[in-house]
């Protein structure tokens, strides 16, 4: 087979094996927040091309600042409520919300940190809009994809005060090269892949990577990271500090249950999470 022919087979196979390989799996919620003894409001969230988000208010009584929680990829908000409890006993209102594509939101073409980082956007503004005596401060929690979004957010939307994020990647060329490493695709077919999720998401990656977006952030930024984590290596921590210089970092376990493990251990010490918020 001669080369020419091979790379014009390669260039028509990338699409199709990143539409299919990287799509995230839609799970949606079985269950509530009153599983979980909290009170909730029901939401119907407007975001962008006319699509419609799920999620839940969890009110504080007499709260004026609010914590928006985003789902990392494949998940979703009832994944999340295990740190509801714990900022809820913090004195804080929590909005949990599915982005596009996943749990009961709208469908669209595709997910993507982006995405992930509109929505995100549109659930502050329906806060505003609609809650805003519970939206003088907003601080917004984000896990992996999610806690990427957070950051990427947090670079141009001011009504943002303070960004919890856990086990967010450093850089999405690298995970993107970490599972295809394991197909043993030659390089060239890799960067062929990079370019066009670049091209189809409508960003680079250094534009919306961790590793450089907390550079550009100007509110408090709190890390969390876990030693066990098989999904993104515990090395990313430091090099997202080094970036941002100054961000606290919180090493606990492996990335499925960073988490709810991380802020549950923190149930007892509620006072952290205030202080982020100006309280």
């Amino acid at each position: 087979m001669s080369a020419g022919l091979i790379l014009v087979l390669t260039a028509a196979l990338v699409p199709a094996g990143v539409h299919l390989g990287f799509r995230a799996r839609r799970v949606r919620e079985t269950g509530t927040p009153c599983d979980h003894g909290l009170a909730f409001e029901q939401v119907r969230i407007p975001t962008v091309r006319g699509r419609y988000l799920f999620g839940w208010l969890l009110p504080a009584p007499g709260a004026d600042r609010t914590v928006v929680v985003l789902h990392g990829w494949g998940s979703n908000a009832e994944l999340m409520l295990p740190l509801a409890a714990t900022l809820r006993r913090a004195g804080l209102t929590v909005l949990l919300c599915d982005a596009r594509n996943h749990g009961q939101s709208d469908s669209d073409t595709f997910a993507s940190l982006p995405r992930f980082a509109e929505d995100l956007c549109q659930a502050i503004a329906w806060l505003k809009r609609h809650q805003p005596g519970r939206a003088r401060q907003i601080a917004v929690l984000g896990h992996s994809v999610g806690a990427g979004a957070a950051l990427f957010e947090a670079t141009r939307n001011p009504d943002i005060a303070a960004v919890i994020s856990i086990g967010a990647f450093a850089h999405p060329a690298e995970v993107t090269q970490r599972t295809l490493r394991r197909l043993r695709l030659p390089r060239f077919v890799t960067a062929l892949v990079i370019r066009y999720v670049e091209w189809v998401i409508g960003h680079r990656f250094e534009t919306i990577a961790p590793i450089n977006t907390v550079c550009r952030i100007t509110c408090p930024v709190l890390l969390v990271h876990g030693r066990e984590d098989q999904t993104v290596p515990v090395e990313d921590a430091p090099r997202i500090l080094h970036g941002d210089g100054g961000a606290p970092v919180r090493p606990t376990t492996s990335h499925r249950r960073l988490a709810a493990r991380s802020i549950r251990r923190a149930a007892a010490h509620p006072r952290p999470i205030r202080w982020h918020l100006g309280v």
